[in-house]
C-alpha cells in the first residue's frame, strides 16, 4: 500500500466562520492555526497547503486571562537604534482588534513560504460583518 500524499491540485477547501465573542485567544488561535494548517483532515500532509480559510468574526470580544491586557506587549523594531516600539494589549485591542488574533495565529503557523502562504487564507473582521457571504461559510462553534 502507497502513502497518500495531497498535492496542489487535489486538496478540497472550505469556508469556516469562528465567532470569537468570549473566547481565549490561545484557545481561539490553536483551532484556527489547526483549520488553516489542514491538520484536521485524513489527507494532511506536512509540505503542502491543504488547509481551509477562515473567518473570525466579532475579534474585538475576544478575553484574555490574568493581568496579560496590562501585562502582554508586542514589539516591533525597525532596524534603526532607538526605534523599538512597545505596544500593550489593551492598547492593541482598542485602535486594531484584529491584529490580537492575527500575531496569535502567525506565530502557530510555519515559519517561510508555506506559512505565509497559509496565512493569507485567514480573514479577521473586528464586528460580525464580513463580505464573504457568497463563499457560504459554514459556522464552526468552539467550546469555551
Amino acid at each position: 500500500m502507497k502513502t497518500y500524499m495531497a498535492n496542489a491540485q487535489t486538496v478540497e477547501r472550505k469556508w469556516f466562520v469562528i465567532d470569537a465573542k468570549g473566547q481565549r485567544l490561545g484557545r481561539l488561535s490553536t483551532e484556527v492555526a489547526t483549520l488553516l494548517r489542514g491538520k484536521h483532515k485524513p489527507t494532511f500532509t506536512p509540505h503542502v497547503d491543504c488547509g481551509d480559510y477562515v473567518i473570525v468574526i466579532n475579534a474585538s470580544s475576544i478575553e484574555l486571562t490574568g493581568n496579560k491586557w496590562e501585562d502582554k506587549k508586542y514589539y516591533s523594531h525597525s532596524q534603526y537604534p532607538g526605534s523599538l516600539k512597545v505596544t500593550k494589549a489593551e492598547t492593541l485591542l482598542e485602535k486594531h482588534p484584529e491584529r490580537l488574533i492575527e500575531y496569535a495565529v502567525k506565530g502557530m503557523l510555519p515559519k517561510g513560504k508555506l506559512g505565509r502562504q497559509m496565512f493569507k487564507k485567514l480573514f479577521v473582521y473586528a464586528s460580525e460583518d464580513h463580505p464573504h457571504q457568497a463563499q457560504k461559510p459554514e459556522a464552526l462553534g468552539l467550546k469555551g
